[in-house]
């Protein structure tokens, strides 16, 4: 059984990092070619331009879901931490909340978008075989994640509320348990 968790356990704490870490790797390398390409050889690769931005979407979105995760996104913990601990307890479940309504949301449209970009059989500009859809499929998925990633943070806090332990919502905590 732990040949099968500790694998699961990796991708869990890892994902996020992996995916940004190729598709940043890959924008950084096709830019610099672009910018050698073009001052050096005089030329340019159509797709150089674009194909970088789309990628940029997979950076920023996989990225929001892990700095959820590890609770550094949109977090107003000055005031939190001199809260009472029911109060910030509260608080924890009213972010979760939050996260879920609006991550729902996102989901349904962009769902829906990506669908009508796969539906059209839009390529992405400058290239004869590259579709859009792959590209936008980073919002609904990094979403969806990042949903996983918000029970998960508050199945954490259900645990430590029932055991009377502190809530992990200041960076001290965070790092220490990273």
């Amino acid at each position: 059984m732990n040949l099968i968790l500790a694998p699961l356990r990796w991708l869990d704490k890892n994902a996020e990092r992996v995916l940004i870490l190729i598709a940043y790797s890959a924008m950084a390398l096709i830019i610099v070619f672009a910018v050698f390409e073009r001052f050096i050889l005089k030329s340019m690769v159509p797709w150089s331009t674009s194909i970088p931005i789309y990628l940029f979407l997979w950076v920023t979105w996989i990225g929001c879901s892990r700095n959820v995760r590890q609770r550094t996104h949109l977090v107003f913990n000055d005031l939190r931490l001199r809260m009472p601990y029911g109060w910030q307890f509260a608080c924890l479940w009213l972010d979760a909340l939050l996260w879920i309504v609006f991550g729902v949301i996102v989901l349904y449209f962009t769902v829906e978008q990506t669908h009508l970009v796969y539906q059209n059989f839009a390529i992405v500009q400058g290239t004869d075989n590259v579709m859009q859809w792959w590209f936008y499929l980073a919002t609904p998925l990094a979403w969806a994640l990042l949903i996983v990633r918000v029970l998960q943070n508050l199945a954490d806090d259900i645990r430590r509320w029932r055991q009377r332990q502190p809530f992990l919502i200041d960076i001290q905590s965070i790092n220490a348990k990273a």
